[in-house]
């Protein structure tokens, strides 16, 4: 089934939608919005496809711990937070 709906795009946008049109690629500009749509839905299945067997799993069972168990983060520093747990977990370090 499909359904009509109205999208915006930009100019540099709606001109390459166009030169895909003209050059035979696609019928319309519909069609390269669809492809284009497909094309994330399969590197998004693919995303979840690909996570390590358990990986989902593992984050369910450490999302049920108990607040008090979580690793507080900051959101301006956590990279940095995670990046030196990281490193004292690989120098064998017990992790603050």
């Amino acid at each position: 089934m499909t359904v009509s709906v109205t999208i915006e795009l930009d100019t540099a946008q709606r001109e390459f939608a166009e030169r895909l049109v003209r050059d035979g690629a696609f019928a319309d500009v519909s069609g390269v919005i669809q492809a284009g749509l497909e094309q994330m839905m399969r590197d998004d299945a693919a995303l979840w496809d690909n996570l390590r067997p358990g990986t989902m799993e593992e984050i369910a069972r450490r999302m049920e711990l108990p607040r008090d168990q979580w690793i507080p983060l900051e959101g301006d520093s956590m990279f940095e937070e995670l990046h030196a747990m990281i490193q004292a977990k690989h120098r064998g370090e017990v992790a603050k």
